[in-house]
């Protein structure tokens, strides 16, 4: 009898152990931490969870800091499962030093090459392999309202051109209102640089200037009237914008005591989290015109080099889970982007996702964001210029210097 005691608790003892064996634990790196960012990082975890898999979460505070600590990781040797980049060239030096596994399998089975819009694919790509799942696209220049400050201020209607967008901000000041929150840091700074120059100079000059590299277009009148409307801007900020983190300028919008924000898709997360529904409390276009053309960035989850097999697994499977179309739903939701699939069901979004998804249906509304453009060093010049441009006196005439060196320096 104490014999058959023993084996059955042997059994259990060695199938529970089995279990912890056959578990694909998967350590994964982001910047995840604001209140909708963990909301929608949740929804990833629990997707692989379901998969019998265990999430061990390593969240870092702020997107440079992150990623510097994943590269650290990965090459002295002790990498995480995944870790979060932006859809960009961020990683492409990785890929260069043949440092990440590639997916090739879960992308042929999926069908990326045919369900993916080409600024993605040029990103994750890379000499036929693909090194990166994406999980959503974001357009970083999407414009946010808050209706209680609008009906406050008199404004009735969205801006069809930059001088309306200038004169609701009139309005707003008048009212004793924060016109517009922006976070005095330098990629909030670019954000808004860019969104300007699609929204005041157009498409091409925007492509002549960050995919061209051409040093000319930085003299041609229309950069001249983004950097014109871009210093006008600069009088519509309150003094609390230094510093500022995004999430907390969405939070003057939530609060109805600022009027606009220009912000990335993720801001909607911060509404959601705060019980806001769009087109009831706040408000969301993407620029000026039906038409305008519709940044397409996002977030990636890269796998470094392993031999671990189960390690490998792991990565497979949740490159696997974070395409799913109920995965690709539910996360984004929570995260405010839309979908990397155009044949999820539109009717599961709200009003901004359906309109984004509707932008992303017409490949001519198709624009790939900076950083996937512009090499890193490039991309952080333009970027330092800018910077400056906004927080000094610098000139109109310098910055167009410093800019065309930049694009110089590059050719």
């Amino acid at each position: 009898m104490q014999r058959i005691f023993f084996l059955s608790g042997l059994a259990l003892a060695l199938t529970a152990a089995c279990s912890t064996v056959q578990a694909q634990k998967a350590e994964v790196t982001h910047w995840w931490t604001s209140g909708g960012e963990s909301a929608a990082v949740r929804e990833l975890a629990t997707a692989y969870q379901k998969t019998g898999g265990i999430w061990e979460d390593a969240a870092v505070a702020g997107g440079t800091a992150s990623r510097a600590i994943a590269v650290n990781r990965i090459v002295g040797g002790n990498p995480p499962t995944a870790a979060l980049f932006n859809t960009s060239k961020q990683y492409h030096e990785l890929i260069a030093e043949g440092m990440l596994n590639s997916i090739d399998g879960v992308a042929a089975k999926e069908g990326w090459d045919k369900l993916l819009p080409r600024p993605i694919l040029d990103s994750i790509r890379v000499n036929g392999h693909f090194y990166a799942v994406p999980v959503n696209i974001h357009n970083p220049g999407w414009f946010w309202y808050s209706k209680a400050a609008l009906q406050k201020a008199g404004i009735t209607a969205e801006p069809r051109n930059i001088d309306e967008f200038f004169a609701a901000l009139d309005k707003l000041k008048a009212a004793g209102l924060i016109p517009i929150a922006i976070g005095g840091q330098a990629w909030q700074e670019i954000v808004t640089f860019s969104a300007l120059l699609i929204n005041v100079a157009g498409k091409d000059t925007y492509l002549r200037f960050y995919q061209a590299h051409d040093p000319a277009v930085v003299d041609s009148e229309p950069f001249r009237r983004t950097l014109a409307a871009m210093r006008k801007l600069r009088g519509y900020v309150d003094g609390g914008s230094p510093g500022r983190n995004w999430n907390d300028g969405t939070a003057l919008l939530i609060s109805g005591k600022a009027g606009y924000q220009i912000m990335g898709d993720w801001a909607k997360g911060e509404f959601a989290s705060a019980k806001q529904q769009p087109g009831k409390d706040y408000g969301c276009f993407i620029g000026f015109t039906p038409t305008t053309p519709y940044q397409i960035g996002g977030d990636v989850f890269i796998f470094p080099k392993t031999v671990d097999a189960q390690m490998v697994k792991a990565q497979q499977t949740l490159a696997s889970i974070m395409v799913a179309p109920s995965t690709q739903i539910a996360f984004n939701n929570k995260k405010g982007s839309i979908p990397i699939r155009t044949d999820v069901d539109l009717k599961q979004l709200d009003v901004c996702a359906q309109a984004g998804l509707t932008a992303m249906k017409d490949p001519a509304r198709h624009l790939a964001v900076p950083e996937m453009l512009m090499a890193p060093d490039m991309f952080g010049n333009v970027q330092d210029a800018i910077s400056k441009f906004w927080n000094s006196n610098t000139s109109v005439e310098a910055v167009i210097h410093t800019l065309r060196k930049a694009l110089e320096r590059n050719t």
